[in-house]
């Protein structure tokens, strides 16, 4: 009995070193191919993926009061046939009173051509907006487009211009 322990025992050294060099081995591998993973990077993923389309509001005013000023949460809903109703907040992101605000609005679809004429031209009054205020205006346009066919309020891209203050 004493000898077949003997025996036994080199028998296991070598399967355990053998496993402890394959657990190694396999580790460095691991390793390597996490490193190789997350260093590599296509040329295709280094150019910008297509952001979601996002109402976005353009000034095309010269006023300076225009460049504090967001058009912000259209809403359009139908009035009547041929009126609809835009619901939108304007925004003053300056720390001055601008006061009362007289503004020419154009929607346009997102996905509209540069030129295209708008869905929907309005002039928009929003009386007196205070230092970093926010107001609510409604106004009832005539179009001969039902609410239906516009876009909705995420694929459209409002442009504005203030006439009043001067």
């Amino acid at each position: 009995m004493f000898q077949y322990r003997r025996r036994n025992l080199p028998r296991e050294r070598s399967m355990s070193s053998l496993s402890l060099r394959n657990m190694k081995l396999f580790a460095l591998l691991a390793a390597v191919m996490c490193f190789a993973c997350g260093c590599s990077s296509s040329s295709s993923d280094k150019t910008a993926a297509p952001q979601p389309a996002r109402a976005e509001v353009v000034s095309a005013s010269k006023n300076p009061v225009a460049k504090y000023i967001e058009l912000v949460g259209f809403r359009i809903t139908e009035k009547n046939q041929g009126k609809l109703q835009v619901e939108f907040g304007v925004v003053n992101h300056s720390e001055a009173d601008i006061g009362d605000i007289t503004m020419l609005v154009n929607l346009r679809a997102n996905t509209g051509k540069p030129g295209e004429p708008p869905l929907v031209s309005f002039t928009a009054k929003v009386p007196s907006l205070g230092p970093e205020d926010l107001k609510q205006a409604t106004v009832e346009v005539p179009t001969k487009m039902r609410a239906y066919e516009l876009p909705d309020w995420q694929f459209l891209k409002a442009d504005f211009q203030i006439i009043e203050p001067k």
